[in-house]
């Protein structure tokens, strides 16, 4: 039993040597005082921080070593790929249009297109009526949120939604989905389902009643479908790591094409794309606009953090596809950040969020400020916190559409 005293000092007691012990046959353990740690890794931790205090982010534009700010992207954007592990052949998109609806002030069209030799992806294009030349674009990427069933949906109001996705949206989007408001701005919009979600979803041969069209599913249906695909995310990881590849390199993969087939539209104007996300879509606008030069403007929101902080107690909140092994060995994440520069870049920080220690949510934003402006660009970058747990809310997207609209040079209707 444990005494007041013992848990009033942080330390657990272990049974003295000679005490009487369960007669087992085997040895006693080597004696250990135990020190509660308030981390998810529990008694671990303590060695693993030692091993990350050894991770010094030696590629960080800070670190001194680079030439210039060219030099740096060059080193950096090459070890991210490298950690990927996924960099297939180029393709043509051959996009095929499968419907197209007349949404009032604007068409939604429903596409599958080509991101690698293997992989036909399914996307919503979103383009304004009666546009006189092509317009700026947005790449929106949709959240995690726990919800595999859906993907593009999240961002898309379509008048009368699943009920899962109504709920979804009030939650994560403060009833607002940003695609849908975008294009009522004047953007055309694409946004596709990340690998393992929407109509990408793992399904399970035991689940094969129900039917493959969610359109059919009641809100039970999603609850449980839903819950087969989350308990499959280990598994995914796995079997991919045995494949050779990783679930964010196929994610990031995609997202990259997605430009490839965005700027092939007569309705685009290639010179002003941008995107944005909230938390996993945060996470895949932080290596998109990384990653593709032709990203003039991001939003990052609800996905920033310096990783150190994270290691003691916020592992456990965090999806698979948000680790890429090996990478943090060189660069932290507001390092991979920064490959931006000089281009824009917003940080949308929730306040009370969950997801990440308020301590590695300043330090990130300070960190790519310090990049920016030893880049020359300070005045591309803003980070801004918003009193908030972790949504995607009202006043974030109106901060994010008003950034959009100037670094894009977009002047919405009125």
């Amino acid at each position: 039993m444990v005494s007041a005293g013992t848990l009033a000092t942080g330390l657990i007691a272990t049974p003295a040597v000679g005490a009487e012990q369960p007669k087992t046959g085997m040895p006693t353990d080597i004696p250990r005082e135990l020190k509660r740690t308030a981390a998810d890794l529990g008694t671990l931790y303590p060695e693993v921080s030692k091993l990350a205090a050894k991770r010094k982010f030696s590629l960080s534009f800070l670190s001194g070593q680079f030439r210039d700010f060219a030099d740096f992207q060059k080193t950096a954007r090459q070890k991210v790929f490298d950690t990927l592990l996924y960099r297939p052949e180029k393709v043509d998109p051959r996009p095929e249009v499968v419907e197209r609806v007349d949404c009032g002030d604007y068409t939604r069209e429903k596409v599958v297109f080509s991101t690698s030799p293997e992989f036909r992806v399914p996307a919503y294009v979103l383009i304004p009526k009666n546009l006189k030349q092509p317009a700026p674009a947005i790449v929106d990427l949709h959240s995690h949120g726990g919800m595999f069933l859906f993907g593009k949906e999240k961002v898309i109001d379509f008048g009368k939604n699943h009920p899962a996705m109504t709920t979804y949206h009030e939650r994560n989007y403060d009833g607002r989905p940003t695609a849908t408001a975008l294009v009522r701005r004047g953007y055309v919009v694409i946004t596709i389902d990340a690998f393992m979600f929407g109509e990408r979803r793992v399904m399970m041969d035991a689940d094969h009643g129900v039917g493959w069209d969610r359109t059919k599913y009641t809100l039970d249906d999603v609850t449980k479908l839903n819950q087969v695909c989350r308990g499959k995310e280990s598994t995914i990881v796995k079997s991919l790591i045995f494949a050779g590849l990783t679930w964010p390199g196929i994610v990031f993969w995609d997202d990259i094409r997605t430009v490839d087939y965005l700027v092939t539209r007569p309705e685009v104007d290639p010179k002003r794309i941008g995107c944005l996300g909230i938390s996993m879509g945060g996470y895949r606008s932080i290596y998109l606009a990384a990653l593709d030069d032709r990203i003039q403007a991001a939003c990052i929101a609800g996905f920033m953090s310096s990783v150190p902080p994270m290691i003691q107690a916020r592992v456990d909140t965090h999806s698979f596809v948000h680790f890429l092994p090996g990478l943090h060995a060189y660069l932290d994440l507001p390092d991979v950040a920064s490959l931006t520069a000089p281009r824009s870049l917003l940080v949308l920080q929730c306040a009370k969020d969950g997801l990440f220690t308020p301590e590695g949510m300043r330090e990130s934003v300070e960190k790519i400020g310090a990049v920016y402006e030893k880049a020359g660009c300070k005045d591309k970058f803003t980070g801004k916190f918003h009193d908030v747990p972790h949504r995607f809310s009202l006043a974030m997207q109106d901060d994010a559409f008003a950034f959009l609209d100037d670094r894009l040079g977009h002047q919405p209707p009125k």
